[in-house]
């Protein structure tokens, strides 16, 4: 393989390695929020101290559940585009050398995507 072909693969490996992490960090934030946070359950853990309930409402419930859906959306999404992008990305590069360039933005521009739904996330939580 050329230098060019095998830089392009690692480029296009390491962001969807980044955005399987994402994804898995969402999928552990939207599990996080439906044991921890789920109405049910709050009303089955009792403080110690207080012997009350905690205070969860609906509305932080659903916020964290939003903020997880839109890490794991996001980071779904993501993948997908760099694995469509980064597939054309290579065979334009092999056919054509001076594709490299755009295409590497291509491949970029998708992996941009999880991070716009780690800002969402980030707003969402400061908002709760």
């Amino acid at each position: 393989m050329h230098k060019r072909q095998l830089i392009m693969r690692r480029i296009v490996y390491g962001l969807l390695g980044f955005n399987l992490a994402l994804s898995l960090a969402g999928i552990a934030l939207f599990g996080f929020t439906l044991v921890v946070y789920h109405p049910w359950i709050a009303a089955q853990t009792v403080d110690v101290v207080t012997q009350s309930a905690p205070s969860v409402s609906i509305g932080l419930g659903l916020g964290l559940l939003g903020a997880a859906l839109a890490t794991a959306g996001s980071s779904l999404g993501s993948g997908f585009a760099i694995s469509r992008t980064g597939a054309a990305a290579i065979r334009a590069v092999t056919k054509k050398r001076s594709m490299f360039g755009i295409s590497l933005v291509y491949v970029g521009l998708g992996g941009g995507i999880a991070t716009y739904g780690i800002v969402i996330s980030v707003m969402i939580l400061g908002r709760l």
